[in-house]
């Protein structure tokens, strides 16, 4: 049998339009060794780890007639120079250059007929830097089998570790009659396919994405509780493919400092920050904000259930080609998304009673979740963060978009240095795919003690996008000041 996307890959891939380029990205940024890092150093590195994720050099092929979902193949033409591409920055190679770069790399769809990556090796940073930006289809990167590209080349040494030869061949391409004929038996032996087919023919791809209940599920006890629609903002409105996309950096410490003053979560500090953002971009643009104002956010949060060996050295296990775990199902790390919708108070002008809201909100989600700690979220086999976005993505499509305003992605990482071929990565900002009708994204994640903010917006609706990064800045220096404050 072919093997088949699964129906919410399908989803991803048959709902992207062209205003809503289906594809997520990650923006790291390097300090360059001594030695130097080329164009041809990026291509061997990948080469080598491409055995790591094999859907990278496989394709989409469509059925006849709509018949089943499409399948994934081996692409016979396979050539990873045009997937890996080179840039450079014109002087000055400022960060504000490289920002509109990946805005205009982020609103390129993906060429449908070739493996659904790409990945851009930047060059001219100012500081004796470099970029690498890479950008996967949603369809193709589920978090969990399917890792994101950028994950498997980072390594926790400046000495990459020795990896084993492989020789790839592909697969020979199926014939079409051949994916018929698999599309029909599976209709016979699974009558349920065939149902799941008609109503997308009927309905649409986005009522298949709805059928999966699985996870929906996950958030029902949230949206009972919240209104049936989201508030109105204008964060929701017809989009362009058109995109800005704008950064911020900010130090951990100033997050557990809050943490440990108000005992609430490092998710709560987040989250408060980007209420305080919020609020002031709303009073900025001369909106109406009331003290029960609220901006309504989708939350995806990633719940792991891992054992103890799995973390970099069983990373460096795969890398080596020392699979001592293969085939014994109970030693791969498992993961779900457990979502959540949460009201940001963005009415409520006093900071910490901000936080506490926030707080209490949570809160109640923790009690019917299980909670993760960022410990164990690093567990997982190499950079985690990148792949958890596209979990927090997937999240987010099976709920109606008119239930909630963005989506915040929060993806914790390791607080200690990766490398990329002896490169040491300085940063790493997240680029989460905008949904219909939705004109801000906002993902973060944390490294090396800082926690970083990539902000993916459309550029007609949210030309003064940098506005709210200054705005993330100021709302965490208002906590740390009320932290600081004795009398709180």
């Amino acid at each position: 049998m072919a093997n088949r996307l699964t129906t919410q890959d399908a989803s991803f891939y048959f709902l992207e339009a062209s205003s809503t380029p289906m594809h997520l990205g990650s923006l790291a940024v390097f300090r360059t060794p001594r030695s130097g890092f080329s164009y041809e150093n990026l291509l061997s590195l990948v080469e080598q780890r491409l055995v790591l994720v094999p859907r990278y050099r496989q394709k989409v092929r469509e059925v006849a007639f709509g018949l089943a979902r499409p399948v994934w193949v081996d692409d016979p033409d396979f050539d990873i120079t045009y997937h890996i591409r080179r840039s450079a920055l014109p002087k000055p190679g400022s960060d504000e250059q490289l920002h509109d770069l990946v805005a205009r790399l982020t609103s390129r769809p993906l060429d449908r007929t070739r493996p659904l990556w790409e990945m851009y090796l930047v060059e001219g940073l100012t500081k004796n830097r470099f970029a690498i930006f890479t950008k996967s289809h949603s369809a193709l990167v589920d978090g969990e089998k399917a890792l994101e590209i950028g994950q498997v080349i980072l390594d926790a040494s400046k000495s990459p570790p020795t990896m084993a030869e492989e020789l790839w061949m592909p697969a020979r391409e199926p014939r079409e009659s051949a994916l018929v004929f698999d599309a029909i038996t599976e209709m016979i032996v699974r009558p349920g396919e065939g149902v799941e087919v008609l109503k997308g023919a009927v309905a649409g791809v986005a009522g298949v994405a709805g059928g999966v209940v699985k996870a929906t599920g996950k958030v029902l006890s949230a949206v009972r509780t919240a209104a049936q629609t989201a508030p109105s903002s204008p964060l929701n409105t017809p989009i362009s493919r058109n995109r800005r996309f704008a950064v911020a950096k900010t130090e951990l410490s100033d997050y557990r400092k809050i943490h440990n003053r108000f005992g609430c979560s490092i998710n709560d500090v987040v989250l408060a920050v980007v209420t305080g953002a919020l609020r002031n971009w709303l009073l900025s643009r001369g909106e109406p904000v009331t003290a029960s104002s609220t901006v309504r956010a989708m939350v995806p949060m990633s719940v792991y259930v891992s054992n103890e060996r799995a973390g970099y050295d069983e990373y460096a296990d795969r890398l080596t080609g020392d699979h001592a775990t293969d085939g014994d199902p109970d030693d791969s790390p498992r993961s779900e998304v457990s979502s959540f919708l949460i009201d940001l108070p963005v009415g409520e002008p006093n900071a910490v009673v901000r936080i506490s809201h926030i707080a209490h909100a949570t809160d109640a989600h923790a009690k019917q979740s299980p909670g993760v700690t960022a410990h164990t979220l690093m567990r997982i086999s190499g950079f985690a963060p990148a792949s958890l976005h596209a979990m927090g993505a997937r999240a987010g499509s099976r709920l109606s978009q008119r239930l909630f305003n963005l989506i915040i992605t929060n993806a914790p990482g390791p607080q200690f240095p990766l490398y990329v071929g002896g490169a040491r990565m300085l940063e790493m900002f997240p680029v989460s795919p905008l949904f219909e009708n939705q004109a801000l994204s906002i993902g973060l994640t944390s490294y090396d003690g800082f926690v970083c903010f990539g902000l993916n917006a459309d550029r007609g609706a949210m030309p003064d996008v940098d506005v709210i990064t200054a705005l993330l800045l100021e709302a965490l220096e208002e906590l740390v000041d009320a932290s600081n404050d004795s009398r709180v």
